[in-house]
């Protein structure tokens, strides 16, 4: 095995802040959207993160306007901000995309704008935002997603303050290129079939690992779901759900979702009630299940 594969093994330590992210989103969310410093650091030091690190990123965050100090009986902790609560919601509805491929028949959102050379810095986040949000290329300063993706690119375009610059339609396709040969130049389809198949290598015996073991460790389910979580949030940010008629026909997509899925219903509750300990307070069933992802 090369040093280049041994490094995305899910066993490999993550040292990426992206698993703070994650861990916003798939734990603290469900433990009442607070989350306790000690208990952070001592359960993400469980996933290979050392103390330094966290603390660091938790800073960081907390400067971005994601977290705001608040003790908890008698424990140090922060909340999440209502800007994080939407921020994580927003990124929501692009990491699911791909667990439900658009339909054909919805149609197109198409963003076309001209940004003065002044605000050239704001034109640059807005096409980095965009190609975030999984909207592909096809044109100078003309991009397209799935219709579903319109409320999304009007919110990146009104936050950069570029409404005026702006145009953005909603439509079906009517002639013209086919629409295969659109997607192929206006994605990076070979690069995202590349890392859903390095999902599927990664995790797939571990998976069947779990399918047929008599006991998961309650730290192994810790570790492993949100090293999986933090794996797959990074994989639809290329890929907004485009519908299968445009895609190859063996798409490797669509088992890439069986397999994640798969091992979230066999690791979640495991990995929740692992967690649960390192806060002061236990939230309730209905609590804990009250997080969307």
């Amino acid at each position: 095995m090369s040093a280049t594969r041994e490094a995305r093994t899910p066993a490999a330590t993550p040292r990426s802040r992206t698993v703070l992210v994650s861990f916003l989103g798939a734990v603290v969310r469900k433990m009442g959207n607070w989350m306790p410093i000690a208990g952070t650091v001592e359960l993400l030091a469980q996933s290979g993160l050392d103390a330094a690190s966290v603390r660091t990123a938790v800073f960081r965050l907390k400067k971005r306007g994601w977290l705001e100090s608040e003790p908890r009986s008698g424990v140090r902790g922060y909340a999440l901000t209502p800007a994080a609560l939407e921020a994580l919601a927003a990124g929501d509805e692009v990491i699911w995309h791909a667990r439900q491929p658009a339909e054909l028949g919805d149609g197109w959102c198409l963003v076309n704008f001209s940004v003065p050379e002044s605000a050239r810095a704001r034109r640059h986040q807005l096409t980095a935002h965009l190609t975030s949000l999984g909207f592909g290329n096809i044109g100078s300063a003309v991009w397209i997603a799935p219709a579903r993706m319109l409320a999304s690119a009007q919110r990146a375009i009104a936050e950069l303050d570029l409404t005026g610059q702006c145009a953005v339609f909603v439509g079906h396709y009517a002639a013209g290129q086919e629409l295969a040969a659109m997607v192929r130049n206006g994605w990076d389809i070979e690069g995202i079939e590349r890392r859903y198949e390095e999902f599927i290598e990664d995790h797939e015996a571990e998976a069947d690992r779990l399918a047929t073991a008599a006991f998961v460790d309650g730290k192994h389910a810790f570790v492993t779901y949100l090293s999986l979580v933090d794996h797959w949030r990074k994989l639809p940010f290329r890929d907004p759900g485009l519908p299968p008629e445009v895609l190859p026909e063996d798409w490797s997509g669509p088992a890439a979702v069986r397999l994640f899925e798969r091992m979230v219903a066999t690791l979640e509750g495991r990995a929740l009630a692992h967690a649960a300990p390192y806060w002061p307070t236990q939230p309730g069933p209905a609590e804990a299940a009250d997080g969307t992802r």
